[in-house]
């Protein structure tokens, strides 16, 4: 049986090194041959034919410089392995196949490659094998993953094989802001999750990760440069929340390198003095304010390794003895920003939507937002980059002139903006743009007729919200899901001068402040931008007199069911506490659920207007305030339908209950088969209300509530109107 071992002795020292992991080179090649011996069936590993691969000569070069005692090439030799002097790595493959296989008339049983670069993979293609030949590959990855052997190589980790566990902890402390600035200045777009995740996978190959800080102004608007997801949408509001995802902690800091600089020395001077210190300390910069901290660590026993972008880091840290330097573009995948501008429109092409799980507010919102507020202007289409710049900055969307140079320049490169000639202008075909303009219309439009229709001052926060929620034209995909969703864009018109936020004294407690929104004179709303009819109506006053409620049932489903609830929530509570009203704010808080498209308010309208309640603020024995409340007229046409009809129903379920029934859809029909209730919504009403619960494990099927106040008295009625009673 023809067995070979070969081990590429040069990479796997250098893959334990840059992992920190200190390795016994006597216990590597006994383990190796060893282990190799047990994998091919082997009674001896006298039978198996190690081969150990190295450049022995400049092993030899670099014992004499460092006076090390123990020669690796001895030690593998007295191992039993045959020695093999490496050539220039690229022809490394072929100088084994020609030494060790090409004369070799007998086909190979086993093959295992210990080594962790695809340097060796021109063996497993060209080395003779038997049928029921074995192909193992051991190392820290599968370098075989993805060739035409992939289902044939059996890959096995070398830390496990050796039983070898990183001793080593590992403390990170990035300065974000100045990363990030680096990458932006050298051509790179600052991919968030690509950066991140790159950060991670780096600090693990050194170790065990005990702690990661990321150092930056973390919520200052326009301090870092753009960060984005593969889309090529803006992500810096999300960056805290992805770092602690990825276990990095987001530190703040004031905009400002000395800021970020002082408080990553004084962490890491701190945490390198207690007892239980990490052993290496990476530190993600190129700021040369970072020397004094690094002989500090030094002289502290500590390993050092610094990450930095190329162009960036400082002489200073380059020269300083004993630490390891890795640079930031060479372990990550970062594209350039031409070539991410190629790609993400490309990917929005094809997907058709950028974003389409949640399109928010944005850096590129205040490009395309102060882009159009300065064409008004100027009354032009197209406008000077430095014009824009320092609107941006003017409106403090950037912190500086850098950084609405740099936002700039990445609008173009993702097609937000495009140049013509020494002008910019909006590319209108772009997602980001035409969403952008769509959501911002709306909603000025929407406080602009409602502060002139109702001729009021400000427009109420909730309210704005109420309304926006049920705009057509927001329906779209990644738009108005959320009151959230719908917060955050008021917020960034807001910050964007097209809106101003207020708070004013609630009118009955002037302790109280109310946020209130109003649209900033000096905007002014293009006249093309037009709401439709049927929202105007919706903002106007609308009289509900003298609509039957079948009627506004046809005209607004919602509204009739809600007027349903209302009338018999309200009857519910003031009978039950003897009261006369029920706080309108409980009211809508018990009904909440149920509102849909303002429906809860319109149809407080409706009762108001067809005289069926009355609103007023009451004097409330549980505050020193007055609370704003709602009661029945209890002769009203509209109040006396719906309770008949709740009592109609209520008697039914009484009907099920004397007779043992179990309680569902269809034997209410049958017990009343000639009432046309909206089944659904009675069910749901009852259950609002407590009189019914729905039986665990049997979706469908109800228990009344027979002590419920309520059917007490529906009881109690319907056997006083039965024959024969007092």
């Amino acid at each position: 049986m023809a067995a070979y071992l070969i081990v590429d002795v040069d990479d796997l020292l250098e893959h334990f090194r840059s992992r920190s992991i200190a390795v016994d080179v006597q216990e590597l090649a006994v383990g190796l041959r060893g282990g190799a011996a047990l994998a091919a069936g082997l009674s001896t590993p006298d039978k198996l034919r190690a081969v150990a691969a190295a450049d022995w000569d400049a092993k030899k070069a670099a014992r004499r410089k460092t006076r090390a005692q123990a020669d690796p090439q001895m030690v593998f030799t007295a191992a039993g392995y045959e020695t093999f002097q490496v050539p220039p790595r690229s022809s490394l493959a072929d100088a084994l196949i020609v030494q060790y296989f090409s004369y070799d008339p007998e086909p190979v049983d086993e093959l295992i490659l210990a080594t962790t670069n695809p340097d060796l993979v021109p063996l497993v293609r060209r080395i003779r094998t038997t049928r029921n030949a074995r192909i193992r590959m051991w190392g820290s990855d599968d370098v075989l993953a993805g060739t035409e052997f992939a289902d044939e190589v059996i890959f096995q980790p070398l830390e496990s094989l050796l039983g070898i566990a990183q001793s080593k902890n590992v403390g990170v402390y990035i300065d974000f802001e100045n990363i990030a600035i680096s990458l932006n200045e050298a051509g790179y777009t600052v991919n968030l999750k690509e950066l991140v995740d790159a950060f991670v996978m780096q600090a693990k190959a050194h170790g065990q990760v005990v702690k990661m800080a990321a150092y930056a102004p973390w919520g200052q608007r326009g301090s870092l440069p753009p960060l984005v997801d593969e889309s090529g949408r803006e992500v810096a509001d999300e960056a805290p929340s992805r770092l602690m995802m990825a276990n990095i902690y987001p530190m703040f800091n004031l905009p400002g390198k000395n800021s970020a600089d002082m408080l990553i020395a004084k962490d890491i001077i701190t945490d390198s003095g207690h007892g239980d210190a990490a052993d290496i300390y990476i530190v993600a910069s190129g700021d040369r304010d970072f020397s004094e901290v690094i002989k500090t660590l030094r002289q502290r026993g500590k390993q050092v390794i610094l990450w930095s972008v190329r162009s960036s880091l400082s002489r200073q840290l380059e020269g300083i003895p004993g630490v390891m330097i890795e640079y930031v573009e060479d372990f990550t995948d970062l594209q350039t920003h031409r070539n991410f501008g190629v790609s993400t429109a490309a990917l929005n092409e094809e997907i058709g939507e950028v974003d389409v799980a949640g399109f928010m507010p944005s850096q590129w919102s205040s490009v395309v937002i102060q882009f159009e507020r300065l064409a008004q202007i100027k009354g032009k289409r197209q406008i000077g980059r430095k014009a824009l710049i320092e609107q941006l900055v003017g409106v403090n969307a950037v912190v500086s002139t850098a950084r609405g140079e740099d936002l700039v320049t990445q609008a173009i490169t993702v097609g937000i903006l495009e140049e013509a000639g020494n002008y910019i202008r909006l590319d209108a075909t772009n997602p980001v743009v035409e969403k952008t303009r769509i959501i911002r219309d709306r909603i000025t439009l929407r406080v602009a007729n409602t502060l002139k229709l109702r001729g009021w001052e400000y427009v109420n926060y909730g309210f704005l919200l109420k309304g926006l929620a049920s705009d057509r034209d927001l329906d779209r995909p990644g738009l108005n899901f959320s009151d959230e969703w719908r917060s955050n864009w008021i917020d960034c018109l807001v910050r964007e001068e097209v809106l101003a936020r207020e708070l004013v004294p609630h009118r009955h407690n002037p302790d109280d402040l109310v946020p209130v929104i109003k649209l900033r004179s000096d905007y002014a709303i293009e006249p093309e931008v037009q709401l439709r009819s049927d929202e105007m109506d919706a903002i106007t006053e609308q009289s509900w007199a003298g609509v039957s409620l079948p009627e506004l049932e046809r005209q607004e489903a919602d509204t009739a069911d809600m007027v349903r609830r209302i009338i018999v929530s309200v009857e519910q509570f003031t009978s039950f506490r003897n009261f006369t009203w029920c706080p309108l704010g409980s009211l809508h808080k018990r009904l909440r659920n149920h509102d849909r498209m303002m429906s809860f308010q319109r149809a407080v309208e409706y009762l108001l207007a067809n005289e069926a309640a009355v609103v007023e603020e009451y004097e409330n024995p549980q505050s020193e305030f007055r609370t704003k409340g709602i009661s029945l007229r209890m002769d009203a046409g509209t109040v006396q339908k719906v309770l008949a009809e709740r009592d109609s129903f209520i008697r039914a379920l009484l009907a099920l209950y004397e007779r043992n029934i179990l309680i569902s859809e269809q034997s209410i029909r049958t017990i009343e088969p000639n009432e046309r209730w909206d089944m659904p919504l009675w069910l749901s009403i009852m259950q609002t209300e407590n009189v019914l619960n729905e039986v665990p494990g049997r979706a469908g099927q109800y228990s009344l509530f027979r002590t419920h106040h309520t059917v007490t008295l529906t009881a109690d009625a319907k056997r006083h109107e039965e024959p024969g009673s007092d």
